[in-house]
């Protein structure tokens, strides 16, 4: 059994994996599944990528083992990046590094900085990476709020950050931030990212920061960087990938750049782990940053329009989710009739009536259990659809007093 080994057993059972069985289930019964669930971009690849691709790799010479901290042409697309969008100057060679996706990176940094019995703080609900990560490297796990929609909120959540440092033994070593946030959609300015700063230095915690949605954004005003603050580099790194401004998540590029002591402890360890991607995936990857951005408004527009009939199809059947300004998801508070169920029983039920697959809140963090996580990764001719069955199940649940006939069953099973 592999729940006699250590690391294995600080591992909770995956939460995504019964609605991933059902799901699994239905498709082999011949049922049209909706797949919402998964933040996995469908859209194809912008070709000036791939064709940089397919001309490298033509080149036997970069057939050969690559470079772990990254090919030198692109960690110099990520500093010319990072200036054009932020104004922040990079050095190439001590301030950036190339990841395998930014959620190797921020393992394999969490195996680098931490020790067992080490104190981090994360937000609740996360990415299961900024968890997890830490978790398997030996960390104790504090949470803190993951709200910081409005000027209470964050006062709040400045005040947890304050508790967590005087009644935590040993301190915290670090702590992670994700905005805009996976999974509820969260974005913050500069001004948060100022006063965060200026905490974490007062009492020597890293920062952890993931912008991996920075370029997935509907309002006009892009996110910040959190190495726009000058201080940061002292104390910050900031993850960040192609996978979504890109559509290149098969690709496995990420980046991590910031504060020179952090990224040297990820070079370290990466260089004992693995040589690198590929390097005609590491090509063409810069000329991904180095060249025309307009297929990243492109992609970006085409979220927003699936958002809008998401949203408004999801309004119109009875179901209030507020519009994300950022990244592909919505994260969708159950609806009242069924909120005693929790978000997966909640899922297993929307998979079984309507034939539309979401991601169980509770899989982010036992704070996220009153919520859905609904990715943008289907064509909107699938959305209006999801919506048609999501409104037929509501409909019907209504005239049962809240329940389909089958809910009940799954609330009390």
């Amino acid at each position: 059994m592999i729940d006699e080994f250590h690391r294995i057993k600080r591992l909770p059972p995956y939460v995504f994996a019964e609605v991933n069985a059902m799901k699994a289930a239905a498709r082999a019964a011949g049922d049209d599944i909706i797949d919402f669930g998964m933040g996995n971009p469908d859209s194809p690849t912008p070709k000036h990528i791939v064709d940089k691709l397919c001309e490298t790799v033509r080149d036997p010479k970069t057939h050969r083992y690559s470079q772990s901290r990254g090919i030198p042409g692109l960690r110099r697309a990520l500093a010319g990046y990072y200036d054009r969008r932020f104004g922040v100057d990079l050095d190439p060679e001590s301030e950036a590094i190339v990841t395998l996706g930014s959620k190797e990176g921020l393992a394999n940094l969490a195996m680098a900085i931490t020790s067992p019995g080490d104190v981090v703080l994360v937000p609740n609900p996360s990415y299961p990476i900024h968890h997890f990560g830490f978790i398997i490297a030996g960390a104790a796990i504090r949470s803190l709020p993951a709200n910081v929609s409005t000027g209470q909120d964050r006062a709040d959540f400045m005040a947890a950050l304050d508790r967590a440092v005087h009644h935590s033994i040993p301190k915290p070593v670090a702590l992670v931030l994700n905005f805009p946030s996976n999974p509820t959609a969260q974005t913050v300015g500069l001004e948060f990212y100022d006063e965060v700063v200026g905490f974490c230095r007062i009492h020597g915690i890293y920062i952890l920061s993931d912008i991996a949605y920075a370029e997935i954004y509907y309002n006009g005003e892009p996110p910040p960087s959190i190495l726009q603050i000058p201080e940061a580099r002292d104390i910050a790194v900031e993850f960040s990938s192609l996978s979504k401004t890109y559509s290149m998540p098969g690709w496995r590029i990420g980046f991590a750049a910031g504060n020179k002591r952090l990224i040297a402890a990820l070079a370290r360890i990466k260089s004992y782990l693995d040589y690198g991607a590929f390097t005609p995936v590491q090509v063409a990857a810069a000329a991904a940053l180095n060249g025309p951005q307009d297929c990243v408004d492109e992609i970006r527009a085409l979220y927003k329009e699936r958002r809008d009939v998401l949203i408004d199809g999801l309004s119109a059947a009875g179901w209030n989710v507020p519009s994300p300004t950022a990244t592909m998801f919505a994260w969708a508070p159950i609806p009242p009739a069924f909120a005693h169920m929790g978000s997966l029983e909640f899922s297993k039920l929307l998979l079984r009536e309507a034939k539309v697959a979401v991601a169980p809140g509770l899989g982010f963090g036992e704070y996220g259990d009153e919520h859905v996580r609904i990715g943008l990764v289907e064509n909107t001719h699938r959305i209006r659809q999801a919506v048609r069955n999501i409104k037929a199940f509501m409909k019907d649940a209504a005239l049962h007093g809240g329940q389909t006939p089958q809910s009940g069953k799954a609330a009390n099973g």
